[in-house]
């Protein structure tokens, strides 16, 4: 190896120091412990002689120069994890896909034949949970996430426009006659507590006065809010988006005709940039997205506000 490059495993606490801005937090993702990374860096630091970091009581900066040397090896690095990537899964053509719980259950499941059917060589494996996926462990290689994008350094496309709205089973809207926005004050309602909208931003748009103060139900889950509705327990303010197999099936419904929701974007498609270089991860998010593009056109009337792109700090769902 020629004496101008430097040990990559100096390479590598580097850039991890640099992502994480912790060595503590470096260390323990290059599962090494923080005195080694820091002998490391140390090591990079003598043979550019220069020095790449500013240390504090609490965390570590880049120096001016550190920042620079970073831009310069950053992406021959990212090149480098992709090429291992690719060697490494190329083998099954594996695909490893984790979600949020209710959008693997409500949307994505429903439609894994079609994916299956069109890429029949792709190995897919499928996590869920409200964690979201820590790609330096090399285990994911998308995560479908709910919440608001703030994702540095990671890819985040919006999977679709969703309408959020209050949704019922067709007897309980009949039986408790609801004819206007404020007869829901006076019914049972049930609350999804990790909604990035959420009932009173509703009746605020509405111009609802009064909002309500306490649920009937409450549920950190939006399949199991969906349920409830499903049951007749209450109204559900959910998006058609996720409930649309129970809007399908007409379990539930939109509870007034003309339809009036709230805009969001919250269901992100969520990578490193590197991972876009594999078939398989462009595969399944061209038909991600092209599935989300040919949703049901409930051709409802928004509520009195801008499109809301997960505008509250709720990240499960």
């Amino acid at each position: 190896m020629s004496s101008s490059f430097p040990p990559f495993a100096c390479l590598a606490a580097f850039e991890a120091v640099a992502r994480r801005r912790n060595f503590t937090l470096a260390a323990s993702e290059l599962h090494l412990t923080p005195s080694a990374i820091s002998h490391q860096v140390a090591k990079l630091e003598q043979f550019l002689d220069i020095r790449l970091f500013e240390r504090t009581a609490h965390n570590v900066e880049l120096t001016i120069a550190g920042d620079d040397y970073l831009k310069r090896v950053s992406g021959a690095m990212a090149a480098i994890s992709a090429a291992t990537d690719n060697a490494r899964k190329r083998v099954r053509n594996s695909l490893h896909v984790h979600s949020t719980p209710s959008f693997a259950t409500l949307w994505l499941m429903p439609r894994l034949k079609d994916f299956a059917k069109d890429h029949p060589n792709v190995s897919l494996s499928m996590s869920a949970s409200v964690v979201h996926s820590d790609f330096a462990a090399g285990h994911t290689d998308i995560d479908i996430r709910y919440g608001a994008p703030h994702w540095p350094q990671l890819t985040a496309r919006p999977i679709f426009d969703e309408q959020v709205m209050p949704l019922a089973s067709p007897a309980f809207i009949r039986r408790h006659r609801i004819v206007a926005p404020d007869d829901l004050l006076h019914v049972p309602l049930i609350q999804s507590t990790v909604g990035v909208v959420q009932w009173p931003d509703w009746f605020a748009a509405e111009n609802v006065v009064h909002t309500p103060t306490s649920y009937a139900y409450r549920f950190d889950r939006a399949f199991m809010a969906l349920d409830a509705a499903v049951q007749g327990l209450g109204v559900t303010f959910e998006s058609t988006s996720i409930g649309e197999p129970h809007l399908r099936k007409a379990r539930l419904k939109p509870v007034f005709a003309s339809g009036e929701y709230l805009p969001v974007q919250a269901h992100f498609l969520v990578y490193p940039e590197r991972h876009a270089q594999r078939p398989e991860v462009l595969s399944f998010v061209d038909w991600v997205l092209e599935r989300a593009g040919n949703q049901p056109d409930l051709r409802m009337k928004r509520a009195g506000v801008g499109r809301l792109t997960a505008v509250h700090s709720k990240s499960t769902n």
